[in-house]
């Protein structure tokens, strides 16, 4: 893997992040089965305590249409990006774009959600209600009303990991929408990491139809088993494969922060095995040596370089692992 194709997928990843808790990851895949949001239900919705808050959130982010212009700030650089989030016809638009630096962006069409870390729910709980109490197992949750972000009234919700595995985060919601408007990454010494902040948030529009989210029939095949994650880490099957060259690349994630992890097979190019830092980044590398090659095992998220280090080193082919 040489350093060009890496950076671009430490791009691509933090496009990615951005998407994944600006909107929920989209595939076009069999589903085992779906559930509907009605998006009407947001009218007259006024959360009073902070599960309520995640709920209208998640809501929202499926069910409303807009344009906003954003910053992302980390220790080395700000950046700019375009937001644009339509609902036509019952096919959502999801596009992120970089404005500084190389042109890079992401856009999605897609006619359902797919809200692709959980699996399938229980018949008389809503996915909104599910994944504000998934969280809730992982993380200790606070609310904080009378925030201002972009000149619109906001309420702050505060992340904090039940242990030492990931990162403090905070939110910041939209009072008027649940829209996320501002969003905060610590470390464990409560250091800012990264900063992300819409700074304008343009005709939000809410959809009246439902909106219909679907679930995998099945996890990806692959030769490759990640045998350790942090607690509540789920595979996200939409943007986990094998390619036709023997790459994989499979991302996790427990609803708020998400691990990547590539295999490929190792050329001159290819990274030293060790732990590395990539922007808000951590990224973790470890060789791994069978009868018919050897492989590079990549690992990258924004969580502490220990975590991903053991992640990489748990990684095996499935052959074998014991029965």
């Amino acid at each position: 893997m040489t350093r060009n194709v890496f950076t671009t997928i430490a791009l691509t990843y933090a496009l990615y992040s951005v998407l994944l808790f600006a909107y929920p990851v989209s595939a076009d895949e069999p589903w085992l089965g779906t559930k509907t949001l009605n998006c009407s239900a947001l009218e007259g919705q006024s959360p009073t305590n902070a599960q309520q808050w995640l709920s209208m959130s998640l809501w929202a982010s499926h069910c409303y249409s807009y344009q906003a212009r954003a910053v992302t700030i980390d220790e080395s650089e700000i950046s700019t990006l375009a937001l644009s989030h339509r609902i036509q016809d019952g096919i959502r638009q999801q596009v992120v774009q970089y404005l500084d630096g190389p042109s890079m962006s992401i856009e999605r069409h897609v006619r359902v959600g797919h809200w692709g870390w959980m699996s399938a729910p229980e018949a008389d709980v809503s996915i909104p209600t599910q994944w504000a109490e998934h969280l809730g197992d992982i993380y200790a949750i606070s609310l904080e009303g009378d925030k201002r972000v972009a000149g619109r009234d906001a309420v702050q919700i505060t992340f904090d990991p039940h242990d030492t595995d990931r990162y403090p985060r905070q939110w910041w919601l939209d009072a008027a929408t649940g829209l996320v408007l501002k969003h905060v990454l610590r470390n464990t010494d409560d250091d800012i990491l990264e900063t992300f902040q819409v700074t304008q948030l343009q005709d939000p529009e809410r959809f009246s139809g439902n909106v219909d989210i679907g679930y995998p029939e099945s996890a990806p095949s692959t030769d490759w088993q990640v045998n350790w994650l942090p607690r509540g880490f789920q595979l996200q099957s939409g943007v986990s494969r094998e390619l036709s060259d023997g790459r994989v690349q499979q991302l996790y994630s427990d609803g708020l922060a998400t691990v990547s992890v590539f295999v490929e097979p190792v050329s001159a190019s290819s990274f030293l095995p060790g732990v590395h830092r990539l922007g808000v980044s951590a990224v973790a590398v470890e060789r791994y040596q069978d009868s018919n090659a050897v492989h590079q095992v990549v690992a990258i998220g924004e969580v502490p370089p220990e975590v991903l280090r053991r992640v990489v080193r748990s990684v095996e082919r499935v052959d074998n692992v014991s029965e």
